[in-house]
C-alpha cells in the first residue's frame, strides 16, 4: 500500500456522512453466524450428556466412560463459544460505535449521549443491560427519515426492542445456568444445568439472528437517509 493511499480520504455519502462500511457489517454478521454455529454445537453436546442420564432418577444410562466423554465433549463445547463470542463481541462493539458516530450527523437532535458511550456503556456494571439499549434506541431514532411534511415521525422500533430483550435473556439465564452447573453435586442436578445450558443456547441463537436483523436494517436506514437527506422530497405531481 502507497503512502497517498493512507492518506485517502474514506467515501462519503452526500450531506458529509461516511458510507456505512459493508465489510464491517459483513464481518459482523460473519461472528454471529460463528457463534450460532458454536452455539449449534454446545446443543448437541448437551442433549448427548441428557440422553446418558436416566430422565426420572438421575441414573446412568451408560457406562461411565461414555459420560466422560460426553462430559468432555461438553467442555470443549463451552470452550468453543467463549472463543467465538470474544472476537464477536469486539466486532459488534467497534460496529456499533461507527453507527453512532453517523448517527450524530444524521439526527444529532435524537440522542441523549456522545458517542463514546457507544462503548462505554457496555462496560458499566449492570448498566450495560439496559445503557446499550438506549444508545441503540438513540441511533435508530437519529436514522430514521422524516416524512415530506416534516413533521417528527418514529421508526417501529421493534427490530431494536427483540435483540436486545433475546440478549439480556440470554445473557442472565446464562448466568443462571452456569450457577447451577456449578453448584451441581447429583447427576440430576447436572442433567438439569445442562437444559438450562440448553434453554440458554436457543436463546443466544435467537439474539445472534435478531442481532444481524437490526444491524442490516439501521445500516440501510443510515445510507438512505443519507443519500436522501433528513426529508423526502415530493415528487411534482404525484399522486
Amino acid at each position: 500500500m502507497s503512502a497517498s493511499s493512507d492518506l485517502r480520504p474514506r467515501p462519503s455519502l452526500p450531506g458529509g456522512v461516511p458510507r456505512p462500511a459493508r465489510g464491517l457489517l459483513a464481518a459482523v454478521a460473519a461472528s454471529l453466524a460463528v457463534v450460532v454455529l458454536s452455539d449449534l454445537f454446545a446443543l448437541v453436546a448437551g442433549v448427548r450428556i441428557h440422553l446418558l442420564i436416566d430422565e426420572d432418577h438421575g441414573f446412568l444410562t451408560a457406562p461411565q466412560r461414555e459420560l466422560d466423554a460426553a462430559y468432555l465433549l461438553y467442555e470443549r463445547a463451552g470452550s468453543l463459544q467463549v472463543m467465538t463470542f470474544l472476537p464477536c463481541a469486539v466486532l459488534f462493539v467497534v460496529w456499533f460505535f461507527r453507527m453512532r458516530r453517523n448517527a450524530g450527523l444524521l439526527g444529532p437532535d435524537r440522542l441523549r449521549n456522545g458517542p463514546g458511550w457507544a462503548i462505554g456503556a457496555w462496560f458499566v456494571p449492570l448498566g450495560n443491560l439496559w445503557m446499550p439499549y438506549r444508545v441503540a434506541v438513540d441511533m435508530w431514532g437519529a436514522s430514521s427519515q422524516l416524512p415530506a411534511d416534516g413533521e417528527p415521525y418514529r421508526m417501529p422500533v421493534w427490530p431494536v426492542n427483540l435483540w436486545w430483550a433475546l440478549f439480556v435473556a440470554s445473557t442472565l439465564f446464562g448466568r443462571y445456568a452456569e450457577s447451577r452447573y456449578d453448584d451441581a453435586e447429583s447427576l440430576a442436578e447436572v442433567r438439569d444445568a445442562v437444559v438450562q445450558y440448553m434453554v440458554t443456547d436457543v436463546l443466544d441463537i435467537a439474539a445472534a439472528a435478531a442481532a444481524v436483523y437490526f444491524a442490516v436494517r439501521l445500516t440501510s436506514m443510515q445510507r438512505l437517509k443519507a443519500a436522501e437527506g433528513p426529508y423526502r422530497t415530493a415528487v411534482p405531481g404525484a399522486a
